[in-house]
């Protein structure tokens, strides 16, 4: 019994979601800064710690929802949960993350994942023969015909002008008959 209460102490404090922010924090202050001059009014790790949060807040507008709640309660879930100093713009996270390497956020990745299988919490997942079972699948989540860069892939229309688009694999851990997923980190796709 004391080993299972030890058990559980330790796989909450590796997974709590105090840790998990504050080791994404750490590895967000890794993130470039191609910033030059004086427009630094924001930091880049409060861009990503914003952007973090929209998965958990689920509003349209991310800093309209945190000046409000700031504005009705006195401090936002923005400052109080994700340690937001200034909280950006919806246009000024784009603005800071959209030249960040997905593959910064690879040692969050591989940390949580490691985590959660030093506490067992993989073993729930396992099959019968040990196995973990990974389900993809495939989503674009950027598409334009005049806005593109280097890394966009392309196809021609029917209406012969070209659609530049980002599109990337979404692998996560399932189990048949658990609701519940792992996501695991995502492949981009790029020509």
């Amino acid at each position: 019994m004391k080993n299972c209460k030890v058990a559980k102490k330790t796989m909450y404090k590796e997974l709590s979601i105090n840790r998990i922010i504050r080791d994404l924090r750490e590895n967000m202050q890794q993130f470039p800064d191609k910033r030059t001059g004086k427009n630094t009014q924001y930091e880049v790790v409060d861009a990503g710690m914003g952007a973090f949060s929209v998965f958990f807040i689920q509003c349209a507008s991310f800093l309209e929802y945190q000046r409000t709640m700031k504005l009705n309660k006195g401090c936002s879930n923005a400052e109080r949960l994700f340690k937001l100093e200034k909280i950006p713009s919806d246009n000024q996270i784009r603005n800071l993350l959209d030249p960040v390497s997905p593959d910064k956020l690879e040692t969050t990745y591989h940390r949580i994942f490691l985590s959660l299988e030093k506490t067992g919490v993989l073993d729930g997942f396992r099959s019968h023969t040990h196995h973990l079972l990974i389900a993809m699948d495939g989503t674009e989540y950027f598409s334009s015909q005049n806005i593109h860069c280097e890394k966009c892939s392309q196809r021609t229309l029917k209406n012969e002008k070209t659609n530049y688009f980002h599109s990337v694999i979404t692998p996560v851990i399932v189990q048949a008959g658990n609701e519940h997923v792992i996501s695991l980190e995502p492949e981009f796709i790029v020509p």
